[in-house]
């Protein structure tokens, strides 16, 4: 692949400006054989099709938001897969992609800005094209972050650099400055003397099954567990302990492992797949995959890992327990 992998915003003010720089973009693609996604809302699928006729919308796969933005791993990795994939074929990944920023919460955000970043290691000698759009009426911080994330502006037909943008992990570094909320009194709390992993996913069971968390996400939740928990043992300090609690503004099932370790700079805290060819763990990016989200803080003070997956928006009460797991024992 002789392309260099580029990653732009386009910041528009109406549609005039929208169709100025998506459709060299898109027709650019479609002229040199590339796979083709546009990831745009209904209106904005419209405006395309009308502007590329039918001959050129038969070519661009247009690909609704809400299944793009489902999850920022899944995401990463199903692009990253098409775009090696179709570089060992001699062909170019090309994907205009308008982030969904709607209904979702400040966390969320954050993990999608943060991915916007993490992009630029990730699809480094792809040879892939991305594109994201970004309305100018959307709040001043969301386009601020965006040059931070995107090497390059696009005006037009014309690319030029971003002098805000920064690298990928020093970005990363910034988005984990917010110490994460204490949890709450109530929590769950189970601290690992000398870690039995059957007790230990037993006591998660009890707690859950008190929860919404469907079946399904619990087994996700339990390999997850268990691969935190284990490499908090093999690379962590004691003392290690487990909490578990329920957010329901948030809708969320919540479960942290704290140990007194400090994660080295530079681990890479599992953002970016390992290729199957290549160096790297599968583990902390697996845990990514199972989980709707991870938060990660390392520091002086220690190192937490706060694992979170979706509920639905069930009101319950769930109360609260403490535990200690010594030769097998639990809860």
């Amino acid at each position: 692949m002789s392309e260099p992998f580029s990653h732009r915003v386009l910041p528009y003010d109406g549609i005039d400006d929208f169709l100025a720089g998506a459709m060299p973009f898109l027709r650019d693609g479609i002229d040199a054989g590339d796979r083709v996604l546009a990831v745009t809302g209904i209106g904005s699928e419209a405006v395309l099709r009308d502007a590329l006729g039918p001959p050129g919308a038969g070519r661009v796969e247009f690909v609704a938001p809400d299944r793009w933005y489902a999850h920022p791993a899944r995401t990463l990795a199903d692009c990253l897969g098409d775009a090696d994939r179709l570089c060992g074929e001699g062909r170019r990944l090309r994907v205009l992609a308008e982030p969904a920023w709607t209904a979702r919460s400040p966390l969320e955000v954050l993990e999608w800005q943060r991915l916007e970043a993490i992009v630029n290691v990730a699809f480094a000698g792809t040879g892939a094209a991305i594109l994201c759009p970004y309305a100018r009426s959307l709040p001043a911080g969301v386009v601020a972050a965006a040059r931070r994330t995107h090497p390059e502006t696009l005006r037009g037909d014309r690319a030029v650099g971003n002098p805000g943008y920064m690298d990928p992990w020093a970005y990363n570094s910034l988005c984990d400055r917010v110490p994460l909320p204490a949890p709450p009194d109530d929590a769950w709390t189970l601290t690992i003397d000398r870690p039995d992993l059957y007790w230990l996913r037993a006591y998660v069971t009890d707690y859950a099954r008190l929860t919404p968390l469907a079946e399904e996400d619990l087994q996700r939740l339990l390999v997850a567990v268990t691969e935190v928990v284990t490499n908090a043992t093999n690379h962590g300090r004691p003392p290690m302990v487990l909490r578990m609690w329920v957010e329901w503004r948030e809708a969320a099932f919540v479960c942290e492992v704290t140990d007194a370790g400090r994660w080295p700079a530079g681990s890479g805290r599992g953002l970016i797949p390992p290729r199957p060819d290549g160096p790297g763990r599968f583990g902390l990016w697996a845990v990514r995959l199972l989980c709707s989200m991870v938060q990660i803080r390392t520091g002086d003070d220690g190192t937490a890992v706060r694992l979170r997956l979706r509920l639905p928006s069930v009101p319950a009460t769930v109360g609260a327990r403490g535990g200690s797991t010594t030769g097998g024992g639990g809860g």
